[in-house]
């Protein structure tokens, strides 16, 4: 939680991969999702009624409780944060609405000029609220404890923690409102570049004009002629327009280094953990674990790939090739979604349940569009309504991890929304708990199925790939970051800069197995996480790491997993990470509990060593 409202957690729904493309011939025939659980239209009256009805009450919540809230008994405290839940949730309900819309259509201008409207109406909305945040920090912490022995305020005590981890950070009312009011105009429109900038761009490969997503998604091709055509071209795209990435790059992290230095925040990933509800010694743990295992996942795992290809060293347009010999067929969505509910049935009914709700319901928005978010993403919306996913679906294997990963987050939103609207929010770290166990499910099922040897290696391999991006990739794009938003403290950052940063941390990371061409220099520009979501990233390999060992015990046999799984789940934001992973005998401040999640990864090259 951040001293923003909730529904500007989600400005731009960045999404999780950057591989999409546009409709081809099967994609007609793909579901796309139906918003009308939030609202009919742009021009839906409901819609035009709740932001009327938002503003009334909070200029009426504003009335009655500015200034007045330390000396509110405990329940009536209670009632003041149930009253601002509700019209949070009212604004998170339009906000959800306006990105999902963006979301999928990004290059029409109509949905453009809506988006931008509502985020502008919403923060106008959230400038009366404003106060209740700042003022529950200031309340005494003796004066609240008293206070939290009513029944009736206990129920929000994980909301007050949450709420106050923010208190040494927190300016003066007049700083706090400015810098609300004036987001629309600041980070939010430069995000809003990033993204109408990237579905407008068009790669020319053999003579066709295509989006930038469907370039990136040859470079999964079999034909390595294709994949370095592909690379070249998106290469040249990027570098015609990195200046002005580089703009956006530099603007961004100058704006948050003038909001961490009023903040005092002691380095540039400190705001991005607190929200976490992690410690950074913990996330340093993590780094520190995953680069000193480079050579043992990252480099040892593609100088095997380089063998298998052939190739004395890999360009970086052959990381995600598939192997020789072995190619990855067409899986038609519905033959995915029976892989995907088998998968979790099997797990526990009950997760297969809400699964099923998302297959049948439209829920999902599954082909490649243009203009479309690249990706993948699941947004929980409100508990009123429920999660809707995005998906870019190309009919691979790894399209259908994806879906085992998207379905994940939304059980996990499904079950945490009986926590209500504050408290269903879970931190990144474990957020992406359940989208990664259901992709191991996901992966265990079709392994164990598979009876050919040489498809099961291929399995394997796609596993240990799509765990690399996870873990090391990730870590990388961290450190980048970290770099990036240290250099630029001293003055802006010249495009060819960002380049020799974002070549040595893959270099450090990929291992010497790849010779990195100069014009892999701007590919940092597409990835939309440094946008939106700064220092977003390591949470991946956070998940990783901790379903690695998650599994570990589920493998292990441990009496009543699922049931402790779901409760897990289904407490959303009230439990932290320790609390959560106690039923299992794990905790993360453990320094060997990072090497057993990256022990797992070693084990499975182990396997393709000896295969």
């Amino acid at each position: 939680m951040t001293l923003l409202p909730r529904f500007q957690q989600f400005p731009a729904l960045a999404a999780e991969t950057a591989v999409s493309s546009p409709a081809s011939a099967e994609a007609p025939a793909l579901p796309r999702w139906d918003l009308s659980a939030l609202y009919a239209g742009m021009d839906d009256p409901a819609l035009t009624q709740d932001l009327a009805t938002a503003e009334k009450q909070a200029k009426a919540f504003a009335a009655r409780y500015q200034g007045k809230l330390a000396d509110l008994s405990g329940a009536d405290l209670a009632k003041a944060i149930a009253e601002g839940e509700a019209i949070e949730e009212l604004l998170g309900k339009a906000g959800s609405y306006a990105s999902l819309l963006f979301a999928a259509n990004s290059s029409d201008a109509a949905i453009s000029r809506f988006s931008q409207s509502i985020n502008e109406k919403l923060t106008d909305i959230s400038a009366h609220l404003l106060f209740f945040t700042l003022e529950l920090n200031r309340i005494e912490d003796a004066d609240l404890e008293q206070k939290l022995q009513d029944p009736a305020l206990a129920h929000w005590k994980p909301f007050l923690r949450d709420t106050r981890l923010f208190r040494p950070h927190q300016l003066s009312d007049e700083v706090e409102k400015v810098l609300l009011e004036k987001s629309v105009t600041g980070a939010q429109s430069w995000s809003r570049l990033f993204d109408e900038t990237i579905a407008a761009l068009r790669v020319t490969l053999d003579g066709e004009e295509v989006t930038v997503g469907d370039a990136l998604n040859r470079l999964s091709d079999s034909d390595r002629g294709v994949r370095e055509r592909a690379g070249k071209a998106v290469g040249a795209v990027f570098g015609a327009n990195i200046r002005l990435f580089a703009l956006i790059t530099n603007t961004l992290a100058k704006d948050k280094a003038i909001s961490d230095g009023l903040r005092h925040y002691a380095r540039p990933t400190s705001s991005r953990n607190l929200s976490n509800m992690v410690e950074d010694e913990v996330v340093d743990a993590l780094v520190s674990a995953v680069r000193q295992d480079y050579p043992r996942l990252a480099h040892r795992y593609y100088a095997l790939k380089a063998k298998w290809m052939g190739l004395d060293k890999l360009e970086h347009w052959d990381r995600n090739a598939p192997l020789p010999g072995c190619e990855d067929r067409k899986i038609p969505w519905d033959e995915a979604k029976q892989i995907v509910q088998k998968a979790y049935d099997g797990f526990d009914p009950r997760m297969g349940k809400v699964i099923n709700t998302f297959l049948t319901h439209p829920w999902i928005d599954v082909p490649p569009a243009p203009g479309k978010s690249p990706g993948a993403f699941a947004h929980p919306t409100v508990p009123s309504a429920h999660p809707f996913i995005l998906l870019n679906y190309h009919g691979r294997t790894r399209d259908v991890m994806t879906l085992a990963h998207e379905l994940g987050h939304g059980v996990h939103q499904v079950l945490a929304a009986r926590q209500g609207y504050f408290l269903s929010n879970t931190p990144l770290t474990l957020a992406e708990t359940a989208s990664v166990f259901g992709e191991m499910l996901t992966f265990q099922s079709l392994l164990d199925a598979e009876q050919d040897p040489a498809r099961k290696r291929t399995l394997l391999a796609g596993k240990v790939e799509d765990m690399l991006n996870t873990v090391v990739r990730q870590i990388a794009f961290y450190e980048f970051e970290t770099r990036v938003h240290d250099e630029r403290k001293s003055g802006e950052l010249l495009p060819e800069r960002i380049g020799e940063i974002w070549r040595q941390v893959q270099t450090e990371s990929l291992g010497p197995a790849f010779n990195f061409t100069p014009d892999y220099d701007v590919f940092w520009a597409y990835i939309p996480h440094f946008i939106h979501s700064p220092f977003y990233v390591y949470a991946y390999a956070f998940g990783d790491c901790l379903v690695n060992a998650l599994y570990g015990v589920f493998t292990d046999g441990t009496p009543g997993f699922q049931d402790k799984y779901i409760a897990m789940l289904e407490a959303g934001g009230t439990l932290r990470h320790k609390e959560l992973l106690a039923p299992f005998g794990l905790d993360a401040s453990d320094p060997n509990f990072w090497r057993k999640g990256l022990d797992v990864i070693s084990g499975f090259i182990d396997q393709l060593e000896q295969a």
